[in-house]
């Protein structure tokens, strides 16, 4: 059994599967004659001379109708718990799993069968892959994976990136118990999210903010009204008050947009206690200068390579809004409205003898009034590097922060002792 021979079959099957209307998932049997006649006269062409015959005809039948009525190779990938991300470029196909480790697939594939495969996983959405459209991002197979695809002229060839969604339920408690915080830090960031406060958190593709982000949510009062706006959907963390939103790409016709910083403007209007953002990138993060005037709270995620880059990434980020607002302007509004940024890391490559990828949070900062035109911060918790232990500081955040913390603890807490790590509420 060749690749070459297995394209020329599956490409004689999908016409004719076209052709005919059929759908695999109905019309199973008669996909399966299709698949069978297709093999058949391939092999009466290779005993004639025109090809190298099939030395098991029943292994390619399966193959191809893995490939038609599932999703061929990927099959396997896509049913394993333990793979976080799959990339595909061209004909090659590789992940990550539990481990950390990159592998590739063992099976061979064609780009045709890759782009094949892509576009049944788009199908099923409302978004399109094209020429008129060269770059994608949807949630597929049922919401458990974001793709994200880019296609010729932009990309040499297919290049595509599946990532699943793993740990996106995630809890306080169950990152402490993971080494990504310690119990002390774990009971501040569940103070701060029983208040208004904002929230930003940075670090590196793969770090962990998404889970950190969704342990935050999970962790707000029930009768906050939460309002969470994504490009790309990845949080799934139960809400009792409030809902959350998924921007839209233009249709065939260009029309129909709804971008994410349409989406945080919305919102605004619905009363929202605290908003989330997903991924800042672009000008939505201006519209969160509105939010802090309008006096909620927000918790966002944004790429930086430390606590206060990420500061200054989302002033960035803001001034890509092109409004006619100054940049010490935008940064005063973000200096007196974010009140803790927390930094997560991630290893490059598992370490030896470890059984997967460290993701620990490396600095919680509290930022603190202005002092000049630069953000004027102070370190509550800081881990040197991954793997030794995040340790207080010995610092509180500014009294306004700290009295507002305190009026939201139960009982006789205070925070000195939850950062301390004493005493803690129920995270």
């Amino acid at each position: 059994m060749t690749t070459t021979a297995y394209e020329q079959i599956r490409q004689a099957v999908v016409s004719t599967v076209d052709d005919l209307r059929l759908d695999p998932a109905r019309d199973l049997t008669e996909v399966r004659r299709v698949i069978s006649g297709a093999v058949e006269d391939y092999q009466r062409r290779a005993h004639l001379g025109h090809g190298r015959a099939l030395a098991d005809t029943s292994e390619m039948v399966e193959r191809v109708l893995s490939a038609i009525a599932d999703y061929g190779p990927f099959t396997d990938l896509f049913a394993r718990r333990d793979i976080e991300e799959i990339f595909i470029e061209g004909s090659h196909v590789s992940f990550i799993d539990g481990s950390g480790r990159l592998k590739g697939v063992t099976e061979p594939t064609t780009e045709t069968e890759n782009r094949h495969i892509i576009n049944r996983l788009l199908s099923e959405t409302d978004r399109h892959l094209d020429t008129a459209n060269p770059i994608v991002q949807a949630r597929v197979l049922d919401g458990s994976a974001r793709l994200t695809a880019v296609i010729p002229p932009i990309a040499d060839a297919l290049s595509a990136t599946i990532r699943r969604y793993a740990l996106r339920r995630q809890t306080l408690a169950g990152l402490v118990d993971l080494n990504s915080l310690t119990p002390g830090a774990a009971g501040f960031l569940w103070a701060l999210m029983q208040t208004n406060a904002s929230t930003l958190l940075s670090g590196p593709p793969g770090a962990g903010k998404t889970s950190l982000l969704a342990a935050l949510v999970a962790a707000a009062p029930p009768n906050h009204c939460i309002r969470a706006v994504e490009e790309v959907r990845e949080l799934f963390v139960p809400i009792v008050h409030g809902s959350y939103y998924e921007s839209r790409p233009p249709s065939l016709d260009r029309s129909g947009e709804v971008a994410l910083r349409d989406l945080v403007k919305v919102v605004l209007a619905m009363r929202p206690d605290r908003i989330v953002v997903g991924e800042v990138r672009g000008a939505e993060a201006f519209e969160l200068t509105r939010a802090a005037n309008a006096g909620c709270g927000f918790a966002c995620t944004v790429h930086a390579n430390s606590a206060r880059d990420a500061l200054n990434a989302l002033v960035n980020a803001a001034m890509m809004a092109g409004e006619n607002v100054a940049e010490p302007v935008v940064r005063k509004v973000f200096s007196t409205t974010i009140d803790v940024v927390v930094h997560l890391d991630r290893d490059a490559v598992p370490p030896e003898g470890s059984s997967g990828l460290r993701r620990q949070v490396m600095e919680i900062l509290a930022v603190v009034p202005a002092m000049g035109d630069d953000f004027t911060t102070e370190p509550l918790f800081v881990r040197n590097s991954l793997g030794e232990p995040l340790q207080w500081t010995g610092a509180v955040p500014p009294a306004t922060t700290t009295h507002m913390l305190e009026r939201s603890l139960p009982g006789d807490l205070n925070l000195r002792d939850i950062l301390e790590g004493r005493r803690l509420p129920p995270i």
